[in-house]
């Protein structure tokens, strides 16, 4: 009897995990859901209304993208609800362009592209906006959820390549999932520090139910029971698919999380600050994010009254005249201030890893990025205080903190001497007569006088962009575009589309050299067709300069650097632009040229100045600071 009951719990717990297993399949394969949730047969919708829905509830002004037949019912679904559709000459373009908007406009920037080429073509891109902490939302085709490895057109295995780049990866395999998806993917992007998500569409989770079930059809199906496997599970799959797909939900945003400063840290910073006498703050692009108006941190930091030298997008953040903005000699201030605070700025080459910073100063970091925030800490430079933090809204609590308290008027009038002491020699060696073509130091300072109040402008070069970062002055904050840390050539086409669908009152001006050119000239068609008449001045020295001068001293020999003084105005021209050439014979109407491109601009021409220069000795180093 023993050995009867034994074999009776050996055969009933197998039972219970038979039992089990059959309940995980039906769980996996969608059967129990089906049993509560109904599939709509009948229903002309389609996944893509799905995204449009979500990201209209979300803010989402514009979509960039290359068409592809992965993504159409996204593009069509958000051109119905009032999305603005811009589709660019290449997906790099594209993404780039949802930087600039994310950068500018406080949402995320979204662009969509297919699958394949269509998705890798966007690599740079994607990863040029995760060194740049601008938030974004990729979208990407795919092959159908069952033809995934087995050989499809364009199918690879796309999440591998951008869990690397990406805050948050996902792929779509029912069409339920995509509205949860985006809200989640959308709220991780904006969230701590900011950066770009990417969601995957396979085909069949775009297209309408009765299009994707002739895809599902079998014509010749096995015979017997495999073939009444066969067909089970292909249907199966197709009403697990289109289950509950439109049933009502939610599709506000949800919550965006950023770290802050705790008051116990503000105080004791404000303790610190409040007893130096030659404090000096490093602006970063990370103080321009979201939730804090740039105009509250402008004030904050003219109330503080301490000298702030200004990098990527926080360039521009005081204005064009500020006395205590300070633009020149940063090394040396570095070398002389008794607190130093670095508000989004990360110790990495811009700042030699941290080697400019004195042992004897008091530093105050903050940055949203903990590994940003202490990059190099163990090797150059020891933070006094460090915060993973918000820095735009540190300062002005700091400033709060403060009130009524101003750094020492003579500390930043002494630097602000010496800036002028140092300008003053870079308009010299303006005046100075190249030996070919024109003086680049001349024609930037010409554009930096002539444009207008509003601009923004975008860089996107090398040697000639690297003079413009010290010559020409934007206005005001979220004033001027450059790729960031990642030193990343191309992103101009895409940047000055962004940019002036942004603000499209403002003049928008690119700062070329004729090497990054090359990859986004095409877009002059994009600026055409969807009127967004940009500016751009290209440094055409015929000539990969930066590379040049160092490659020709050290290997001597300037193999792969030499270009042509190639006609591209007249390219602009031919994508229905409007293109000048420009050259030493010209210098003498250089102004009336800038100010007839503006008039071109105001009355809808993209316009490009094709100036050709010479060769100078200035050299100021990286833009990106």
């Amino acid at each position: 009897m023993e050995s009867f009951g034994c074999i009776s719990s050996v055969l009933g717990c197998s039972a219970c995990v038979a039992l089990t297993g059959v309940v995980f399949a039906a769980y996996k394969l969608g059967v129990i859901y089906q049993l509560f949730h109904k599939t709509e047969t009948k229903s002309p919708r389609h996944g893509g209304e799905s995204v449009a829905e979500v990201l209209r509830a979300h803010g989402i002004q514009f979509l960039f993208t290359l068409v592809g037949g992965h993504i159409s019912p996204i593009l069509v679904a958000c051109e119905k609800v009032g999305i603005r559709v811009v589709d660019t000459r290449h997906e790099a373009t594209a993404v780039f362009a949802a930087d600039a908007v994310a950068r500018l406009s406080g949402t995320v920037g979204v662009a969509a592209v297919t699958a394949g080429p269509g998705l890798t073509n966007t690599v740079t891109a994607v990863k040029n906006a995760q060194m740049a902490e601008s938030p974004l939302l990729l979208l990407g085709g795919a092959a159908g959820t069952l033809l995934q490895g087995r050989g499809a057109l364009q199918d690879i295995d796309q999440m591998s390549l951008f869990r690397p780049l990406c805050k948050f990866c996902a792929s779509i395999r029912t069409v339920r999932e995509i509205v949860p998806t985006l809200r989640k993917a959308l709220a991780i992007a904006q969230s701590g520090t900011p950066g770009p998500v990417f969601i995957e569409f396979p085909i069949d989770t775009l297209y309408p139910y009765h299009l994707v079930s002739k895809e599902f059809a079998v014509k010749n199906p096995p015979k017997g029971l495999m073939g009444k496997i066969v067909s089970w599970y292909l249907n199966n799959h197709l009403m697990n698919l289109f289950a509950g797909a439109w049933e009502t939900r939610d599709v506000s945003p949800l919550p965006v999380h950023i770290p802050q400063a705790t008051d116990d840290q503000v105080q004791r910073c404000i303790e610190l600050v409040s007893r130096a006498k030659k404090p000096v703050i490093l602006l970063g692009s990370q103080a321009t994010l979201p939730p804090t108006p740039a105009e509250d941190i402008r004030k904050a930091l003219e109330n503080l009254g301490i000298p702030c030298f200004l990098g990527g997008m926080s360039r521009g953040m005081l204005g064009k005249d500020s006395p205590i903005h300070i633009r020149q000699n940063r090394r040396d201030a570095l070398k002389e201030a008794d607190l130093v605070l670095l508000a989004g700025t990360v110790c990495d080459f811009r700042l030699s890893y941290g080697r400019v910073l004195s042992r004897r100063s008091k530093i105050i970091a903050v940055n949203r990025d903990k590994s940003q925030l202490l990059k190099n800490s163990d090797m150059f430079w020891k933070p006094t205080i460090a915060i993973q933090g918000d820095a735009g809204s540190f300062i002005v609590r700091l400033s709060k903190g403060l009130k009524g308290h101003r750094c020492p008027e003579e500390w930043p009038q002494s630097l602000k001497a010496g800036d002028s002491t140092k300008e003053d020699a870079n308009r010299a060696k303006a005046n100075e007569k190249t030996e070919h073509h024109l003086n680049p130091l001349k024609v930037l300072h010409c554009v930096d006088e002539l444009m207008a109040e509003d601009s923004i402008i975008v860089a996107d070069g090398g040697d000639f962009v690297g003079s413009a970062a010290y010559i020409m002055r934007p206005r005001g904050p979220l004033r001027w575009l450059d790729p960031g840390a990642f030193g990343t050539l191309g992103v101009g086409g895409g940047f000055a589309l962004g940019a002036k669908l942004c603000r499209p009152e403002s003049e928008v001006w690119i700062v070329y050299g004729d090497g990054s050119l090359g990859y986004s000239v095409a877009e002059y068609d994009t600026f055409t067709r969807h009127k967004t008449p940009v500016i751009s001045v290209v440094g055409n020295d015929a000539c990969w300069s930066q590379i040049s001068r160092e490659q020709v001293p050290i290997l001597g020999s300037n193999v792969a650097c030499g270009l042509a003084f190639t006609d591209y105005h007249t390219v602009a021209d031919g994508y229905g632009g409007k293109g000048y050439l420009v050259r030493r014979e010209d210098e003498n109407r250089l102004s009336d040229i800038i100010k007839q491109a503006q008039r071109d601009a105001k009355e809808g021409k993209a316009t490009l100045l094709n100036v050709l220069i010479g060769k100078t000795n200035f050299r100021e180093g990286s833009i990106s600071v």
